[in-house]
């Protein structure tokens, strides 16, 4: 029995074991495997990015070519959204039954399919078929590719890895913007063909190069799947410590028994997505509950806000504001793509380091600053008889200052936040119904944006947003616990006391403080 004595880390040293091959106690730098896998599944998200992006200018040479309605127009930009809640309402079902790798896939592959019958187009009704497939990939990219970045993500870096799709979301914004103005200046006909037809190109590279990343370890473990699940945990964690650690986390949220080491073991059928919605909506613990409303609320506000009333519809607010040539509106548009993907790119960089609550916070506090002088300068155009340049000037600088807010932490943590927070057994289907309620909300503000502010004026239109996002910001100061650092089976501890979480958190940390001096003295 001399082979199994454990060493100084508590690990087996067997010789003929992968663990004895590595230092133990050497902890790696970040892991760039890990890097890797996040970066490919978090690239599926261009396609929403780009489809937002190049509808914006897109609408305007539609409605010129096939003479839609304003009403018809604000259902083909939003409608998108919609549609998008057949495939997250079925990714979650689909990630555990077929794996988050091939879930992926399928998501590129549908997305495919969408572009090019969008782009070949011939009536409005032959787009909306086009819309309705696009919009089943979408659904599938948005709810996919946070879990997988969630799950394959060390918990050093988990907030950097989860934020990628929002990063490559706003990329594709750029891009969509981007192609607005390259294809701008192509016939009528052609023009907005291309802009949505060239969306098919990159959805083929990444579904071929999402091949060749490796399943989700949670849910190789889910499958009962233990030896493939450590091997993909060896090369994703920072550590083979942190490794064996992960691991024995998720064999106890899958119900698997600690000393279970067999490569292939049978699990509780639980583990397989059965009574998943009983557990989440009919009964609830006051834990999952608690999480369901951080979960959806995020999702909630960070639509309700009116992102995509500006994103979307950022050419007719720069109209408003007295830009009335495509060529300088495009241009300003794209100035608003460059700042929201520049400096949601920097904010990754920080969520680890500064935590998921103080980014939100600015975030919403600046989104609702921006939003007021958005208002207010609007007005103040709308009530003019005649130009005022300084203006017009404040209204470009509060949609950048407003995307620049949003990018930072809104944007990012919407995403990562929600993906972290339900627990292993309820984590697709929640974060399904995140990007359900994400997905309507969307649709709603997208598809009735042109109709509110001819209503109540465009100024009046981003006073209720304002309005809104006030309401926000209360929301996340009193129910959101900080979730930095903590591994994936650790952050729903915090969760279950509602208003009073910071207690239970200052408990926790004493009872882990508590922990690590007993076990330093042992």
């Amino acid at each position: 029995m001399a082979d199994r004595k454990l060493d100084k880390n508590g690990v087996s040293g067997k010789s003929n074991g992968v663990i004895s091959d590595f230092n133990l106690s050497k902890p790696r730098k970040r892991n760039k495997y890990a890097f890797a896998c996040a970066i490919l599944a978090s690239m599926t998200s261009v396609l929403l990015g780009y489809d937002i992006g190049v509808m914006s200018g897109a609408q305007k040479y539609i409605q010129k070519d096939f003479g839609c309605s304003n009403t018809q127009i604000e259902i083909l930009v939003g409608i998108i959204n919609l549609y998008s809640l057949v495939g997250s309402a079925i990714a979650g079902r689909t990630s555990d039954w077929i794996g988050r790798r091939y879930t992926i896939v399928l998501a590129g592959v549908i997305f495919f399919v969408g572009a090019i019958l969008m782009g070949f187009a011939t009536n409005y009704a032959f787009l909306m078929v086009g819309r309705f497939v696009a919009g089943i990939g979408v659904g599938y990219a948005l709810m996919i590719a946070p879990v997988y970045g969630a799950e394959v993500a060390p918990a050093s870096a988990r907030g950097f890895l989860t934020s990628f799709p929002e990063v490559f979301i706003n990329a594709g914004v750029m891009l969509g913007y981007v192609s607005n103005y390259a294809f701008s200046k192509l016939p009528l006909h052609l023009g907005w063909r291309f802009m949505l037809g060239i969306g098919a190109i990159p959805s083929v590279f990444l579904a071929v190069g999402v091949l060749g990343m490796p399943e989700s370890p949670r849910w190789l473990i889910m499958q009962g799947r233990l030896g493939d699940a450590k091997i993909v945990l060896d090369k994703t964690s920072d550590s083979l410590d942190e490794s064996k650690l992960r691991l024995a986390g998720i064999k106890k949220a899958a119900g698997i028994p600690e000393d279970c080491n067999d490569d292939i073991v049978q699990v509780a059928k639980h583990s397989h997505g059965e009574d998943v919605w009983k557990e989440l909506l009919v009964h609830p613990t006051p834990t999952v509950r608690h999480i369901l409303i951080a979960g959806l609320g995020i999702h909630f506000f960070q639509q309700a806000s009116g992102i995509d009333a500006v994103v979307l519809y950022s050419p007719r607010i720069f109209e408003k504001a007295g830009i009335v040539k495509d060529t300088p509106q495009l241009l300003a548009t794209i100035a608003v793509g460059f700042v929201k993907t520049t400096l949601i790119l920097v904010a990754t960089f920080f969520l680890d380091k500064i935590g998921r609550r103080p980014l939100l916070l600015s975030s919403i506090t600046g989104m609702i600053v921006s939003l007021m002088s958005l208002g207010i300068t609007l007005n103040i155009i709308d009530n003019s008889d005649h130009k005022i340049t300084w203006a017009i000037a404040l209204c470009i600088a509060s949609v950048l200052s407003f995307v620049g807010f949003f990018s930072i932490g809104m944007g990012l943590i919407a995403w990562v936040y929600s993906s972290e927070i339900f627990p292993l057994r309820l984590r697709a289907q929640g974060c399904s119904m995140g990007v359900a309620v994400n997905r309507v909300v969307s649709g709603v503000i997208s598809m009735t944006f042109i109709s509110l502010y001819e209503a109540i004026t465009i100024s009046g239109a981003f006073f209720l947003f304002t309005g809104v996002a006030v309401v926000g910001c209360v929301f996340f100061y009193t129910l959101f616990p900080e979730t930095q650092g903590k591994d994936l089976e650790e952050v729903e501890q915090v969760f279950g006391t509602f208003f009073r979480w910071r207690s239970r958190q200052a408990q926790l940390d004493r009872e882990k403080e508590a922990e690590m001096i007993g076990n330093n003295k042992a």
